[in-house]
């Protein structure tokens, strides 16, 4: 495998100075709508040369040390993708201050156009059937994201979901769809979740937590808070149990972590995805508040624990927590269902506005054009995709890691972390995660919690069949 996959740099300590939160997922953006103007998948790159150039020179690892035709001759064959994410809107009605997509590194959505293209998702739909008939898949699932997906018109949020339906009846009958609409919650209405409803298309909603006082960095265009209009439509959706998927929220050391948590429930989310800011080791995460940059501690796995022991010591479990049922998972040996922990093989493409295929968005956090890939809908198939370094490497598993995670005890939970949270700058993405501190006491944590529940369970099972009730004769009759 050594001749396949270069070894990567030896464990560096964490880094500890700040910067301000990130997110992934999240709808916002600081611009207005711009231009509806044409733009071709490679107009904003200069082409094929010029990504593999830049990938190069920012990302040596996977980019020029990983021979992706060695690791499939020694034993990693490609994986099919699964999750499909269609950009239907490149603009956003919000401009939060941290949104990776308009805030951070890569300021592609510049150039792209405003709305995916009818022609677009047609074309989509047809590569995504093709993909799932080459591949036999039982199910893929759909995202339409942006941007801010429901600055559609109503009668035409379904579009591209209907498209793939009709090309996978026609190419690969057998595969099902799974479909949701992540958004920033302002723009809900009934009509809108009528519209989805009829399409089976479940809504998801980016909040960073249940108060006003949380959600400041999400504001308009002209800096009005943007809370009201999220709570108003969350409130209208938490009356569709059907269609609610769940809340996405970034991690902020600003906030209490209970109080956040406990101020989400109010919104009835059946599940509720906490996420880490996206940071890497040349853009470190923010410390939080009385914490020296560069300090000791772990206060991404404080703010988590305090609400994993309000949420694991519940009477009643009123919402789920996907990190924590992934890291209790994982921990017993299931599947992993999420990117973001475990050694589960990378299964996700993202198409934007004008045709382009790109890898999941999150990696737009680490450098201009981390996420693309050169390729788009009319001219290459997912096939295609999955021969692309940036995606081949992120389906190696353990072998894509550095050498000090391959060696943890807790690789097959941890998995590394998430991809994006590896990146150095000039070297690329085979470090440790900037988070790994954390990530180390988290998963300790919750598999100390999971032990005593599991022998406390146990202990209370043997008492019972040890000591069986007493039979006693009955009572002579008189």
């Amino acid at each position: 495998m050594r001749r396949a996959i270069t070894n990567g740099s030896p464990l560096p300590a964490p880094a500890d100075s700040g910067q301000g939160p990130g997110g992934a997922l999240q709808s916002g953006s600081p611009q207005g709508p711009g231009p509806d103007r044409p733009a071709g998948p490679t107009s904003r790159s200069g082409g094929a040369a010029a990504h593999a150039a830049r990938h190069a020179r920012n990302a040596p690892w996977p980019y020029t040390r990983l021979d992706v035709a060695a690791a499939r001759a020694a034993g990693h064959p490609p994986h099919p993708i699964r999750q499909f994410v269609l950009k239907t809107r490149s603009r956003c009605n919000l401009a939060c201050t941290y949104c990776y997509v308009y805030e951070m590194a890569d300021q592609g959505w510049r150039d792209q156009p405003v709305a995916m293209a009818a022609a677009t998702a047609a074309r989509a739909a047809q590569r995504i059937a093709e993909h799932a008939a080459a591949h036999d898949l039982p199910r893929v699932d759909l995202v339409l994201h942006g941007g801010e997906p429901l600055l559609t018109a109503p009668a035409a949020l379904a579009a591209p979901v209907e498209a793939v339906r009709a090309a996978l009846a026609a190419a690969s009958p057998r595969t099902r769809i799974t479909a949701t609409v992540q958004t920033n919650g302002t723009l809900i209405t009934r009509g809108r979740l009528t519209a989805l409803a009829a399409a089976g298309i479940r809504v998801g909603v980016s909040l960073d937590g249940g108060l006003p006082t949380h959600n400041t960095r999400r504001v308009d265009h002209a800096g009005r808070p943007g809370f009201g209009a999220a709570a108003r439509g969350l409130r209208l959706l938490a009356r569709h149990p059907d269609s609610y998927a769940g809340v996405l929220c970034v991690v902020d050391l600003d906030q209490d972590p209970v109080e956040t948590y406990e101020s989400l429930l109010a919104f009835a989310p059946p599940t509720v995805g906490l996420l880490l800011p996206l940071a890497n080791w040349s853009a470190p995460p923010p410390r939080g508040p009385g914490r020296r940059p560069g300090g000791p501690g772990t206060p991404y796995a404080d703010w988590l624990l305090a609400v994993f022991e309000r949420w694991w010591h519940d009477g009643e479990r009123r919402t789920r927590i996907r990190l924590f049922e992934e890291i209790i998972a994982l921990l017993l040996g299931l599947p992993a269902t999420t990117e973001t922990l475990g050694l589960a093989p990378a299964a996700t493409a993202v198409i934007e506005t004008d045709g382009s295929i790109e890898q999941a968005d999150s990696l737009k956090s680490a450098y201009e054009g981390a996420a693309a890939t050169g390729m788009a809908l009319d001219t290459h198939s997912f096939d295609q995709l999955l021969d692309h370094p940036g995606l081949a490497a992120r389906q190696l598993g353990r072998e894509a890691l550095a050498t000090g995670c391959r060696a943890c005890d807790l690789v097959e939970v941890c998995g590394g972390g998430h991809y994006p949270h590896r990146y150095r700058a000039g070297e690329g993405f085979r470090q440790p995660s900037v988070y790994c501190a954390d990530l180390q006491v988290l998963i300790r944590h919750i598999a100390t919690a999971v032990q005593h529940a599991a022998a406390t369970t146990t202990g209370r099972r043997h008492a019972t069949t040890s000591h069986p009730p007493v039979a006693h004769p009955p009572a002579a009759a008189s």
